[in-house]
């Protein structure tokens, strides 16, 4: 993987993580921001295709 990428998935992580936490999903229903560790793993996964992905 390139710096670049790795770059990206671990600042999509972040993002994902601090969007659950100070946005997140009051109710609990909400798939993806109602857990911290499905939020995380979706901004890295977003990270990563927003890199370019693989190539």
């Amino acid at each position: 993987m390139a710096a670049r990428t790795i770059a990206f998935v671990v600042l999509g992580a972040a993002l994902g993580l601090a969007y659950q936490r100070f946005i997140g999903c009051r109710t609990g229903a909400c798939p993806i921001t109602a857990n911290p560790y499905v939020s995380t793993l979706y901004g890295a996964l977003m990270g990563f295709l927003l890199s370019g992905g693989i190539r």
